[in-house]
């Protein structure tokens, strides 16, 4: 059994393999989390998970998903995120941040409000992307950044770090997938460029290459950097899993220690085959060829299924994210099918 065995990144030690993966809440105000953030991931460090990752968080206000997303672009997010971070970390569990931007993908509604586009006259905002090509009909055709802005974008994900590091969270992920706007760099399906930013395949992995590179420089050396990515477009002449593999190469020397391996979410005509771990060959294929630790992600849903996906090394980490929607304790109930003991808080110990 492998899934409650420990693994040291740098200097970070998880007590397991069982990682809470990022999920948008869509509940948060001007960015700043609220009481249903502090439940939301407190309770899954109570339930056993080593690291807890927030939803993805804006480095600037304009890459929110929606107006109700988290954000770490201003520093009186510093703040608000503090006493979530200290009581994760009080509970036994690392703490994790999602660095973001959404690009074309932002100024939606929340998911239960339809999650339609927003226009401006509606309280939106005019969206920005590697290329003026909008994610689809019926939403804003976006602004294509220019160098300049690029560099600022940049900037925008080195000072959130910083900011994330001092509001106590001991673990970065940029988020270079879903359809945002590190992914719509990476993928010739939505950046439609001709300078430095577009063309080649080097040229459309600039960008992350860069934004790894910042992040790197002001997150300390002993503490971890993950990178999520989409491994595949699910369309033709999009971003693939051999490409995807060579990116994982070059993130790894500019000092990435994990790929958390997702797919898809860039254009509305994907076709995704899925089915229980369909995810889980492009965590193992970049942990072969890129020599690097990964994390897999998507339909993984008992503790036997997660097991053999580490036993059988195709993994590293465990990413659940529906699984802790409908269980937050789900490490304990994974511990007893594996027939394993993980302690419960003191508070809980009379009912185990």
């Amino acid at each position: 059994m492998k899934l409650f065995t420990p693994l040291k990144i740098r200097e970070i030690e998880l007590k397991n393999r069982i990682v809470v993966s990022p999920m948008c809440e869509y509940s948060a105000k001007d960015g700043h989390p609220q009481p249903w953030h502090m439940v939301h991931l407190g309770s899954r460090a109570v339930g056993g998970a080593a690291l807890v990752m927030t939803e993805a968080s804006a480095v600037e206000a304009r890459g929110r998903i929606s107006a109700a997303d988290a954000g770490i672009y201003d520093d009186a997010h510093v703040e608000s995120w503090r006493p979530i971070t200290e009581f994760v970390k009080s509970q036994g569990a690392v703490v994790g941040m999602q660095l973001a931007h959404a690009g074309r993908k932002a100024s939606t509604a929340e998911p239960w409000l339809g999650g339609k586009p927003v226009s401006i006259a509606s309280g939106g905002w005019e969206p920005v992307a590697p290329s003026a090509v909008a994610y689809d009909n019926g939403y804003t055709t976006p602004h294509a950044l220019s160098v300049e802005e690029i560099a600022g974008v940049i900037a925008a994900f080195r000072k959130s770090a910083q900011r994330a590091l001092s509001a106590g969270f001991q673990i970065v992920e940029i988020h270079a997938a879903h359809g945002y706007l590190l992914h719509q760099f990476l993928s010739p399906l939505s950046n439609k460029r001709d300078d430095q930013y577009g063309g080649s395949f080097e040229n459309r992995i600039r960008l992350a290459l860069e934004v790894a590179k910042a992040v790197r420089e002001v997150w300390p050396a002993n503490l971890p950097l993950f990178c999520r990515v989409s491994a595949t477009d699910w369309a033709d002449g999009g971003w693939d899993i051999g490409e995807t593999v060579e990116l994982s190469r070059k993130l790894k020397l500019l000092g990435v220690d994990l790929i958390d391996a997702s797919s898809a979410g860039l254009v509305p005509y994907q076709k995704i085959a899925v089915g229980f771990g369909y995810q889980v060959p492009f965590a193992e294929a970049i942990r072969k060829q890129a020599d690097i630790l990964t994390g897999a992600v998507g339909m993984i849903t008992d503790g036997a299924q997660a097991d053999t996906i580490l036993m059988t090394g195709q993994a590293d980490l465990i990413f659940l994210a529906r699984e802790f929607l409908r269980d937050p304790y789900w490490p304990r109930r994974a511990a007893q099918e594996l027939h394993t003991k993980i302690e419960p808080p003191v508070q809980y110990q009379r009912a185990w």
